[in-house]
């Protein structure tokens, strides 16, 4: 079917599509929720399967907890702030055969920070995705700005409701004009009304009657009407003002009637009770309908000039009635070329003014209420479905990829080395030297030159040496500890160092002594380490004590040596201890908080157990791995670890972010030495967990390394990942994708490991 050219902006020309989705996956709110979101969804729903042919569409209905009664009609309920349950729904709409996602999208329905839980669906999800957006910021936060550019991003197809909508997508989101499509707000299909037989049908006074309607909040405008009603009245002494609706379920949580009992105050100081009437309830579309024609003329006065849609004001221009508006977005497109009359924002006068001309000018009203409906005719529900289909129809030709398969590239390291070593910190991408170098680093790319024996030996040599001269010249013979921070110009910035840096030092130097591509390097770790284990040994920080045993249990490895045996074996005695004095029957942890390199405490009593043949040890080890894993594993097994927000909180077991890239390589070493000690396949499944987070299977769905770069984000924070790439996250996933293909290779040996480990420079 055809459709002749419509005469105004934005509106494109409609044909039904072929190639259009068969069945479709519809996102947003929906009845008995009330709101103009529940009843797009819902009309947009009927429109779709009233097509013909009808494709099958699935409903996925926010829920914020405020409503009950939902329906049949409903294939799955998404609570707001469960973020499971939205991995849990892409899971479904993956089984159940649709072919596309459609999310209908406006701020403050979605759960997490600016809707960032949103992100965990649609990137989880293997179909296409297609957008409406209700509400397009133009100076939006930075958090909003992250959602809704990782939102676009996802999308195949997004759906504009008015011309200035795909203008923002381009010049402030930077979107591609080919992925927008502009499909007006759908409006019901009904013949003009006669207003006096309506106003006579409601029981409402036979007199000039002007209606708003909509959720009661300030940004409607309505105390601006007030004020314009004592000019209305001077043209038209009998106007009645009528003001339909509830108070917006947000606010009435908030501040109760506050706002509407101002409004009220207002009605009377200003001796209108006679001329402006409330109803306080939410309408249904059929009743609306009503309330639309009896009204003479009906009023927007709204305050964002930044509003892409108002249903109500479609639904006017549909029922042929003269408008008068501020020129928000939406408005300034749908009454141009004299089909509405536009006021300027927050002005009583000329608002007074132009509602009372059109009350007094019935010649002039008539004409604008014929304008009106015509050009509602052109965004009747059935033209929206069309326009929809067609607008999915190339998306449906996009299938998405997996995962894929990574590629590990130490360029990244070897940019953040320069000839002193390894500089702390990056900003998207290039190494900031302010923040000059750590020992901490240091010591982790002296570790990762100790296991990647898939690099050529002589890179693993020189960068290896850089690191090593580094940690050598931590060393702080006064204080017999390392120092760890030093600034850009060579200056050692502190005497002594954290216990945790020291700890991580004498692991690094245990690992390089065992395992150094060189003999060289091996014979220098040995000798600093001897130099240096007598002193940290002493520290009594927990995961110093961890780190340290990490280190001793390599360097028993290779020789007979009893300072690392009873280093190992008062850190078994520490951990047991602090174990049996916190654990409670649900709480199987050493700590009464869970904080940072969690896993490294089991990992650490597992290697010890090895090295001492203590299988008390081992078991703890185990036991407690488990314990911290089920605190760390979301829906269907994803790896969520404990996030920074959340440390040094006691009692609390998840906070979802910030997440960092440490964790998860933590993860898949103790998931190694667990595998190692008991070969349960559980540990295969979770190391697999801990890599794929870094692929993408997270809470936002969003890939923290990138794959054509082989950069590593900073982490996963509540609305994206960091675009900084840190030494210490370059480090961790480097460690992590190695750690996982050695496990990977002991249960399924292969013939070349180039196989698993793809390098490019």
């Amino acid at each position: 079917m055809k459709f002749d050219p419509l005469p105004w902006p934005g509106q494109p020309l409609i044909a039904r599509a072929t190639g259009t989705p068969s069945h479709i996956a519809l996102l947003g709110n929906f009845p008995p929720r009330r709101c103009g979101l529940a009843m797009y969804t819902h009309d947009s729903w009927l429109a779709l399967k009233a097509q013909k042919p009808s494709p099958r569409v699935d409903v996925y209905a926010m829920d914020d907890g405020q409503v009950e009664g939902y329906g049949t009609d409903i294939e799955r309920l998404i609570p707001q702030d469960d973020v499971a349950a939205y991995h849990a729904a892409a899971d479904a709409i993956d089984a159940s055969g649709a072919q596309i996602l459609w999310v209908q999208h406006e701020f403050g329905i979605f759960g997490g920070e600016a809707g960032s839980y949103l992100l965990g669906l649609v990137n989880r999800v293997s179909i296409p995705v297609a957008v409406t957006l209700h509400t397009i910021l133009e100076s939006p936060n930075g958090s909003q700005r992250s959602v809704l550019e990782a939102l676009l991003d996802r999308a195949a197809t997004i759906i504009v409701m008015a011309d200035k909508g795909r203008e923002i997508l381009e010049r402030v989101y930077k979107v591609d004009p080919a992925k927008v499509k502009v499909v007006p707000h759908g409006i019901p299909d009904r013949p003009l009304g006669d207003a006096p037989a309506m106003r006579a049908q409601l029981g409402l006074p036979e007199r000039p009657t002007i209606l708003t309607f909509g959720l009661l909040s300030p940004d409607k405008g309505i105390a601006d009407m007030i004020e314009a009603m004592p000019v209305i009245r001077k043209q038209c002494p009998d106007a009645h003002y009528v003001v339909l609706g509830a108070t917006h379920p947000h606010l009435l949580r908030n501040e109760g009637e506050q706002y509407r009992d101002t409004l009220l105050a207002r009605v009377t100081e200003l001796e209108l009770q006679s001329s402006v009437s409330f109803v306080d309830r939410f309408v249904e579309l059929e009743e609306l309908t009503e309330w639309l024609t009896a009204a003479d003329v009906y009023v927007t006065p709204y305050r964002n000039p930044a509003q892409i849609t108002s249903g109500t004001l479609s639904y006017a221009i549909g029922l042929g009635k003269a408008v008068v508006s501020t020129p928000y977005v939406h408005a300034t497109e749908i009454l141009s070329d004299d089909h509405g009359v536009l006021v300027p924002f927050r002005a009583p006068d000329a608002l007074g003014a132009a509602v009372g001309r059109l009350l007094t000018d019935q010649p002039m009203r008539n004409q604008m209420s014929l304008r009106a409906y015509a050009r509602g005719r052109t965004m009747i529900w059935p033209r929206n479905a069309e326009a929809v289909l067609a607008a999915m129809a190339p998306a449906l030709r996009q299938p998405r990829s997996g995962l894929g398969q990574p590629v590990l590239r130490l360029s990244p390291v070897e940019r953040m080395t320069d000839g002193v070593g390894l500089l702390q910190h990056s900003v998207f991408g290039i190494a900031d030297r302010d923040h000059g170098y750590c020992i901490d680093d240091n010591a982790r790319g002296l570790l990762l030159m100790a296991i990647a024996e898939d690099l050529p030996i002589n890179t693993r040599i020189r960068l290896a040496e850089t690191y090593a001269s580094f940690v050598q010249h931590g060393w702080n013979p006064d204080t017999a500890q390392y120092r760890n921070f030093m600034s850009y110009d060579r200056r050692w910035l502190e005497d002594v160092g954290s216990e945790d840096s020291n700890g991580r030092t004498l692991w690094a130097l245990g690992v390089t002594a065992a395992q150094a591509p060189s003999a060289p390097l091996r014979s220098w770790a040995k000798i600093l380490y001897d130099q240096t284990i007598g002193s940290i040994s002493g520290l009594g920080s927990v995961r110093t004590k961890a780190f340290a045993m990490l280190g001793a249990a390599a360097m028993t490895a290779v020789r007979q040596d009893p300072a690392s045996q009873t280093l190992l074996g008062d850190g078994v005695a520490m951990l047991s201890a602090l174990l049996a004095r916190n654990s409670r029957p649900d709480w199987a942890w050493f700590e009464i908080v869970l904080s940072y390199d969690n896993t490294r405490l089991p990992e650490a009593l597992i290697r010890a157990g090895q090295a001492l043949g203590d299988s008390s040890a081992i078991a703890t080890g185990l036991e407690t791995l488990d314990w911290i894993t089920r605190q760390t594993t979301g829906h269907d097994g994803m790896f969520q670890p404990i996030g920074t927000q959340g440390f040094g909180k006691p009692g609390e077991t998840r906070t979802l972010f910030d997440q960092q890239p440490l964790e998860a390589w933590a993860m898949i070493d103790a998931c190694v030495a667990a595998w190692d000690v008991s070969g349960d396949p559980v540990w295969i499944e979770r190391a697999q967990a801990a890599h794929d987070w870094f692929l993408g299977r997270n809470t936002l769905g969003a890939p923290i390394v990138d794959q054509e770069t082989g950069e590593c984000g900073d982490g996963l924070t509540s609305v994206a990942v960091n675009g900084n790439n840190g030494a210490e996250s370059v480090i961790a996933w480097q460690m992590a994708r190695r750690a996982f293909v050695r496990l990977s290779e002991s249960v399924t040996p292969v013939q070349d490991s180039g196989e698993q480990i793809a390098h490019a420079a």
